[in-house]
């Protein structure tokens, strides 16, 4: 059946102080909106996230929900994008996704979502001469989304290439004032030694211009994975108070593999015209 209010053209008329004139119907910007949300590439499993249902059950997370809604409502007349730190479990990726959400709810915005380990396969795999795909066709995307999620910052093991290839994506987008949403499990350690430290994963340069980017949020809590979707608040208020087995410490063997792993990038090759430091 046609919309009653528009006839399908997207299109609908008003009076404006006895002026005919048409204005966009709801209908369209329904429309828009489903497709924008299809193009995003949100993962099956988050789906049913949004801003409502997200437990913030201690004042970090409060605090995280409450900026999360603001740049939500604001967009697209926003400074500065957010950038979520924290450990894993604490549901960064909800709120990352939440956001994305409501803002092609609102907007009809063109926006993406994407882990950053698989933007960089899928470049690496334009290198690949079976692969038709070309790396600015990879790399379009993201670049020009009016709303970028960027998920899992720093997870790729740091090589020359790598950095290279998201100072390209984060410089662009800074330069053309483009907001990005960022998650990450790292933190803003000084100590680039520190196998938790964001900057001895992503280089200075890249976090220099995050700095000016994005809005930082530290997030703490408890990982909800360890008692399920089902949790009570009850359950999640006692494993608050001992802490997640997920959230200890490394111990030395784990240091030592990620500074092996830190020593071995600097020997990796850089991005030479194409070709990946993997």
């Amino acid at each position: 059946m046609p919309c009653p209010h528009c006839d399908d053209t997207g299109w609908k008329p008003i009076d404006v102080n006895g002026v005919r004139r048409v204005v966009r119907c709801d209908c369209w910007r329904e429309r828009m909106a489903a497709k924008a949300l299809a193009e995003a590439a949100i993962p099956r499993q988050y789906h049913r996230c949004d801003l409502e249902n997200f437990r913030d059950y201690n004042d970090s997370l409060v605090h995280a929900v409450g900026r999360a809604k603001a740049f939500a409502n604001a967009f697209p007349v926003v400074d500065r994008g957010l950038m979520f730190l924290g450990p894993s479990g604490l549901g960064k990726t909800h709120l990352a996704v939440a956001i994305l959400k409501r803002v092609i709810a609102r907007c009809a915005a063109r926006a993406v979502f994407t882990p950053v380990g698989a933007l960089l396969r899928r470049i690496r795999d334009t290198y690949n001469p079976t692969v038709r795909s070309t790396e600015w066709q990879v790399i379009a995307p993201a670049i020009d989304a009016e709303l970028l999620v960027l998920d899992d910052l720093g997870r790729e093991r740091p090589t020359d290439w790598v950095e290279e290839t998201l100072t390209l994506i984060i410089d662009t987008r800074y330069n053309h004032r483009r907001p990005t949403i960022i998650t990450t499990n790292y933190s803003l350690l000084d100590d680039s030694s520190d196998p938790n430290a964001l900057i001895g994963r992503v280089g200075f340069r890249t976090l220099s211009r995050l700095h000016e980017m994005c809005e930082f949020i530290s997030v703490r809590g408890v990982d909800y994975r360890e008692l399920g979707p089902d949790a009570t608040p009850q359950q999640i208020a006692e494993l608050d108070k001992r802490g997640s087995r997920a959230h200890a410490t490394p111990g030395k063997k784990g240091m030592a593999k990620a500074q092996l792993q830190r020593k071995n990038a600097g020997r990796e090759l850089g991005w030479t015209g194409g070709k990946a430091g993997s």
